[in-house]
């Protein structure tokens, strides 16, 4: 027998049929959930290491589910999961090697120092030549720390370096990009830790090819200015990375860059490359940080 329903209870039997039909879209955001639109005008990654407490191919996925293009700072092992889901690797990371008994190709032992040139050279002419047969257009490199060491001499000294890897990213087309760091806050002593210097040290190199990562948090930590230097320096510049300053947290009010505006700056450079969010999100459980990434890429979307 039919009874009337009345029009709360069908209210109620609508909200939760909404609600349940929901949580399955979130369970199968992957593969119900569209692409969301993005004006386009800025093309965004986002570092594997932030999110590290996530499964690669579940950060790959949910990557692609919001309309980024790239995850970034993998090696050659991890490509095939970015290739499985369509998207790029805007910044390849590091390789490393032994020099005697020193990790030599990451922050600390790196281009500055001639007594890691030949192990660095034979690890990073293997990963160009893996980074192109890929695609993909940058591979990253570091200055290392001074450790009592003059700018000037490190500047010679990654100049050298370079000039024995450039030829071949030349030949393959891909970027050899030094990353701009503080040394005031996270890496201490770093030496590539000023935009000029490392202007200079893409000039004194003579390649096309060797450029920068100018990290916006580190760069506002060492010197502040930074659409200015943006504006000054953009040919010099293959990537960008992002993050709120201070903390590293997301892009959010509790920090004082206002992304927004930074984002247009490198627009109106003509810039065609990838700006990679960097930021360490300060909730550690998958949902609050994947809807952190979220908020971030949607305020870089100028």
């Amino acid at each position: 027998m039919n009874h009337p329903v009345s029009r709360r209870t069908a209210l109620k039997q609508l909200t939760a049929g909404t609600v349940l039909a929901g949580s399955m879209s979130l369970l199968n955001a992957s593969d119900a959930a569209p692409v969301p639109a993005r004006k386009g005008r800025v093309k965004q990654s986002v570092c594997q290491w932030c999110f590290r407490n996530i499964p690669l191919e579940e950060l790959v996925a949910a990557a692609a589910g919001m309309g980024l293009q790239s995850v970034e700072l993998l090696g050659p092992k991890d490509f095939p999961v970015l290739q499985k889901h369509g998207l790029t690797c805007a910044m390849v990371s590091n390789p490393v090697a032994k020099a005697g008994d020193v990790t030599v190709g990451g922050i600390p032992h790196a281009w500055n120092r001639l007594e890691y040139h030949d192990a660095l050279v034979a690890a990073y002419e293997a990963q160009i030549r893996a980074t192109a047969e890929a695609g993909f257009p940058n591979l990253i490199v570091f200055s290392g720390n001074r450790d009592g060491m003059s700018d000037e001499q490190g500047l010679e000294n990654c100049a050298k370096g370079l000039q024995r890897i450039a030829p071949l990213a030349e030949k393959l087309g891909v970027n050899l990009v030094m990353e701009l760091l503080n040394s005031r806050v996270n890496h201490k002593d770093y030496m590539c830790d000023r935009t000029e210097w490392g202007v200079e040290m893409c000039k004194r190199t003579g390649s096309e090819r060797v450029k920068l990562l100018y990290d916006i948090y580190h760069m506002q930590i060492m010197e502040g200015d930074v659409i200015a230097t943006i504006r000054r320096h953009h040919s010099y510049i293959a990537h960008y990375h992002t993050a709120g300053v201070p903390g590293r947290n997301e892009l959010d009010e509790n920090q004082e860059l206002f992304y927004p505006a930074i984002m247009r700056a490198i627009v109106e450079t003509g810039y065609q490359g990838f700006v990679g969010q960097e930021f360490i999100p300060r909730a550690k459980d998958t949902a609050a940080a994947l809807a952190a990434l979220k908020h971030g890429v949607e305020v870089c979307d100028v």
